[in-house]
């Protein structure tokens, strides 16, 4: 009879598996050694184990629950045992016998490991070992499946923006009365915090991030790439196409991006024609929905719409001229209905295709033109030139290559519930749903071996199902 697996996954998997990461070691090579000259004691324990204990932060919700953690008489020595069996050849990673402390990681994280220079090392090797490890579980692969066309999720990125609730509920400047002297006292805010607008219109204080993945069909099959901060209140957009910029080298199989719209034209422009990359998300809408009224009358959404241009096809009955309109990115008709008003019909989308030239990458979508139109196709471009700069037309703004009245649309914009779904899983990771830490840099830290611990799970469970042998037949 085979042996029954287990339904979850437990606190000590999450640790064997970020101990089983080489991206935890390869990070903690980065960190500078102390000079030897300038004096003071040596470090008590191996530089992973700062990384390993911010990690963990995520696992267990507060850096004083790690430590009682670690403390535990069978927990760290499981973490010895591991590390020994990992290492045997290498004294210099093996653990003493006395656990450590939270003071041993506050110290390693402010000196060195929230360090500007630092943490930007740091963010260079998560960037590039993430990519790899999402290639390793068979995603993001450059001859892996889908076309321009029909795009594969397993080959597109998806990315949102975050706020994360500051530690401290006051704002920077707020200050509280002490009734025994009379005088006015500042009190501990993040200083980092603003205030961020959300697409519904709500509002939210704290600081922002956005955060880009890749994830397979398992359930803890997520990959997350990177992790940026958004210094500037309405600057997500601008973080996330920087983001994507500095991910396409590492990612030659990524297709593209799924994203709100927060992204506009300029930055459609970038993707498409810097990185090659398709950019699937909704057009801004002319008049979004109301929050609190019904989705009809004063409160629906009303699309935007445009002129794009006017085309002369050749027909049976000989050469006229079409205009061509954009609705919510769609390419499309007008036509008249029987009460003598004019319609959109959008057009079937038939094929995507991308060229290159000595400036970048070039798009265009192929579309099916109606029978009264002869039936054939007509090619339009998707990318913006200095054609339209003249004309005054920002095309990237207003059409997309999947549109979402394109069939294909639903079955990938849809994974951008995960990316809400990496925030609430962030939220649930933060004691009281506050931030670990104070300051940017800090946050940063955190952010990022909270992605090592979701990128280790996703990793060991991959590699733990190769080497499972296959289930047997039922008689």
């Amino acid at each position: 009879m085979a042996e029954r697996r287990r339904p979850g996954t437990s606190t000590f998997d999450r640790i064997d598996a970020l101990l089983a990461n080489p991206e935890l070691y390869e990070l903690a090579d980065a960190v500078p050694q102390a000079d030897p000259s300038a004096g003071g004691r040596p470090r008590h324990y191996p530089t992973y184990m700062w990384l390993l204990f911010d990690a963990l932060l995520s696992v267990y919700g507060s850096a004083r629950r790690v430590e009682i953690e670690l403390s535990h008489p069978i927990v760290w020595p499981h973490i010895r045992s591991a590390v020994l069996e990992l290492f045997g050849d290498d004294p210099e990673r093996w653990l003493p016998e006395a656990p450590m402390r939270r003071h041993h990681y506050l110290y390693g994280r402010t000196a060195w490991l929230s360090q500007p220079e630092v943490l930007a090392q740091l963010r260079d090797i998560h960037r590039r070992s993430a990519a790899e490890q999402a290639q390793q579980i068979g995603l993001l692969d450059p001859k892996g499946r889908g076309s321009w066309t029909k795009p594969d999720l397993s080959r597109l990125i998806h990315a949102d923006g975050k706020v994360v609730t500051p530690l401290f509920r006051a704002h920077p400047g707020d200050t509280k009365l002490d009734k025994e002297t009379g005088e006015l006292r500042p009190v501990r805010a993040e200083q980092d915090a603003s205030l961020h607008f959300e697409g519904t219109g709500e509002t939210a204080w704290g600081t922002k991030w956005v955060i880009a993945a890749c994830r397979s069909e398992d359930v803890h099959g997520r990959i997350i790439l990177d992790v940026e901060w958004v210094p500037q209140a309405g600057g997500e957009a601008r973080v996330a196409v920087d983001t994507f910029v500095e991910l396409a080298p590492h990612c030659s199989g990524a297709q593209g991006i799924i994203y709100d719209t927060a992204l506009r034209g300029a930055h459609h422009q970038t993707l498409l024609r810097d990185l090659g990359w398709l950019s699937i998300n909704k057009v801004a809408a002319a008049k979004a929905d109301t929050k609190g009224k019904a989705r009809r009358g004063a409160g629906r959404r009303v699309e935007k719409s445009t002129h794009v241009e006017d085309r002369t096809i050749t027909t049976p009955d000989g050469e006229q001229t079409i205009s061509l309109f954009a609705e919510g990115g769609a390419i499309g008709i007008g036509v008249l209905t029987d009460t003598g008003k004019r319609v959109f019909v959008p057009l079937e989308r038939v094929r995507t295709h991308r060229n290159t030239d000595k400036r970048g990458y070039r798009w265009y979508n192929e579309y099916r033109l109606p029978e009264q139109h002869g039936g054939g196709t007509i090619m339009v471009r998707l990318h913006g030139t200095d054609e339209d700069v003249k004309r005054r037309f920002n095309r990237t703004e207003n059409i997309r290559q999947i549109p979402q009245t394109d069939p294909d649309f639903k079955r990938l914009y849809r994974r951008r519930n995960d990316a809400e779904s990496i925030n609430r899983a962030l939220d649930d990771t933060l004691w009281l749903r506050r931030a670990h830490s104070v300051g940017h840099a800090r946050q940063h830290l955190n952010l990022l071996t909270y992605a090592l611990t979701v990128n280790s799970l996703a990793l060991w469970r991959h590699q733990a199902r190769q080497d499972e042998p296959p289930l047997p037949l039922a008689a």
